[in-house]
């Protein structure tokens, strides 16, 4: 699915928002390029919902819809006055109810490599890094052996 126009993301809101709360989506939804780790917010002081959209072009279309559906779940309830808010149980009873993700996957572009593998030379635990250690001043955590370098 490419990217939507303005027109079109309101009119997709709409459509899923009639279908999933059987309510109409009344005020404002943009793209905002500058989220990069969240799929989308919602301002309550605006009633403005802002998606990302990199989670359309590198997940696709079901993943971006759930984003919508979850961001609609914090719209239709702060406009009813009750918690919307992620610790509030009416807010996890709305995402059980239409089926919306707690959280978003990690995109793609996102995700960091482990380059480095340390391995314990007594127990075997392995131990996998971004950055290089200090195998001197670190030991395992399970037995307290040495660690070795591996990659």
């Amino acid at each position: 699915m490419p990217v939507l126009n303005a027109q079109e993301l309101v009119v997709l809101v709409d459509r899923i928002s009639k279908a999933f709360f059987n309510k109409p989506f009344m005020h404002e939804v943009i793209y905002n390029n500058r989220l990069r780790t969240t799929g989308g917010r919602y301002i309550p002081a605006l009633k403005r919902i802002e998606l990302n959209p990199k989670y359309l072009i590198e997940l696709g279309e079901d993943e971006f819809i759930g984003i919508i559906k979850h961001e609609l779940c914090h719209y239709h309830l702060h406009i009813e006055g009750k918690g919307y808010k992620h610790s509030d149980p009416e807010f996890k009873d709305l995402l059980k109810k239409t089926n919306s993700p707690r959280y978003c996957k990690p995109l793609p572009s996102q995700q960091r490599k482990k380059k480095h593998i340390y391995i314990c030379i007594k127990c075997r635990q392995p131990y996998y890094r971004i950055r290089r250690i200090n195998i001197k001043r670190y030991s395992c955590g399970k037995c307290g052996g040495r660690l070795k370098h591996m990659k």
